[in-house]
């Protein structure tokens, strides 16, 4: 297996950002998210640099859905990094991560009269998704006697290599408005009272590990710019979004770079905003990319069963990881006591979930496995804690973050209080 840098090795254990993760497990106990902040800052400025060295007028905004906690948004922010957000939560913690509502987009296919209302007070641009919503924004933004200025996000009709389920560019999708009628809704949107079009938007989907859909849809926003420019959209700014993809089998899968990326991708936006006699700044939306690899799951074997399958169950499950029960993901697992032991046996990770599909990962080879052992799940740091929740009535786990070989929580651990805090009793049972 062919560990990423932050990840290593020392006297057989498993070690993150200099740490070996057994001491951060016997010390913050488990389950356990470990992230490693270095490795998220290091992948946001090989992003930033890939870009500028191509366009100096570039911004980075982190899809912080993959990971909302407010450390990772405060260290990115602190790097210069803005913000992708789908919620009027993700909105607030981005703000209280310190960053400026000029580096952030409020996106998403679904919003509330009072989501619209705090990105019009806060002065956030709003991804606009319908005319309906449109029409809402502008009723919303006269109500507060300002302007909401917008960018409609485009469906692209693009096919992508991709679970269906994280595929969000398809003409099917329920995201965006089609290419072809975006034109159209610029035209509604200039006729708006309390509405400014100053950008266009497009996201295509997640986990993608092939450049070729990103330049299709590149292609595809910078003809449409073309037709924007001609109606006089003055455009601030054309936001591709993201999508790159990491390789969640390490050695046998590959992903793309940053580097790549930009190599792929700018030369289409440079010639075509050259050619329009534009200066747009280009807005991109990486999330997993930037997060995913930067954080391993801790989680101690309470039983080993040996049926038809040997079992190692373990004291995590998909109330903290439900990828692999909701998309059939796969996430490399390693013993993180004798991480360099020779595999002997195979086996299949379960949680403690009510739910025959509470399976973490199925008929992995690893060395003799027994009750009490550590076993790391790598690659969580996008799209794990971020959709756990409270199945079964288990609180959720502690997530620590480490800053130059220095570990802090960044969440304790929840309690049954915590659980039990926001219910009340009806009063035919008090």
């Amino acid at each position: 297996m062919i560990l990423p840098p932050h990840l290593g090795i020392r006297d057989g254990l498993l070690t993150i950002g200099g740490l070996d993760c057994v001491s951060l497990a016997d010390r913050f106990g488990t389950p356990l998210y470990v992230t490693d902040q270095d490795r998220i800052v290091d992948l946001f400025h090989a992003y930033k640099a890939a870009l500028t060295s191509r366009y100096t007028r570039v911004k980075v905004l982190y899809a912080a859905k993959a990971n909302g906690n407010l450390a990772i948004l405060t260290a990115l922010s602190r790097e210069g990094a803005g913000a992708d957000v789908f919620s009027s939560g993700e909105l607030s913690l981005a703000l209280a991560a310190g960053i400026s509502p000029d580096r952030l987009l409020f996106n998403g296919s679904s919003k509330s009269r009072a989501d619209l209302a705090l990105a019009v007070e806060k002065d956030v641009p709003v991804s606009v998704d319908s005319l309906d919503e449109l029409f809402q924004l502008d009723e919303v933004a006269g109500r507060l006697g300002k302007t909401a200025r917008i960018a409609f996000r485009v469906n692209p009709a693009l096919d992508v290599p991709t679970h269906p389920k994280i595929a969000t560019g398809l003409a099917t999708s329920k995201f965006g408005i089609a290419h072809h009628l975006i034109p159209g809704a610029y035209r509604e949107a200039l006729g708006c009272t309390h509405i400014r079009p100053c950008g266009i938007h497009c996201h295509i989907g997640s986990q993608i590990l092939d450049l070729e859909p990103f330049r299709k849809a590149t292609e595809v926003m910078m003809r449409i710019a073309a037709d924007l420019v001609a109606m006089g959209i003055d455009l601030e700014f054309i936001d591709l979004g993201g999508g790159l993809g990491i390789p969640y089998r390490h050695g046998t899968e590959t992903a793309p770079t940053p580097e790549e990326y930009a190599a792929v991708v700018v030369p289409v936006f440079t010639q075509a905003v050259e050619a329009l006699g534009i200066t747009p700044e280009l807005w991109i939306e990486p999330g997993r990319s930037l997060v995913a690899d930067s954080t391993v799951l801790l989680t101690r074997v309470n039983s080993v069963k040996k049926a038809h399958k040997n079992f190692v169950n373990v004291d995590a499950g998909f109330n903290l990881l439900v990828r692999p029960a909701m998309y059939d993901s796969y996430h490399e697992v390693v013993a993180a006591r004798g991480a360099d032991r020779v595999p002997e046996e195979t086996y299949t990770i379960t949680g403690p979930i009510c739910e025959s599909g509470d399976i973490l990962a199925s008929d992995r080879r690893l060395p003799v496995i027994r009750a009490g052992d550590l076993i790391a799940v790598l690659d969580t740091g996008a799209y794990g804690f971020a959709m756990s929740s409270q199945y079964n009535s288990r609180p959720r786990c502690a997530e620590v973050i480490i800053h130059r070989g220095t570990p802090a929580l960044m969440r304790r651990a929840e309690t049954i209080e915590d659980i039990t805090g926001t219910m009340r009793s009806p009063p035919w049972q008090s």
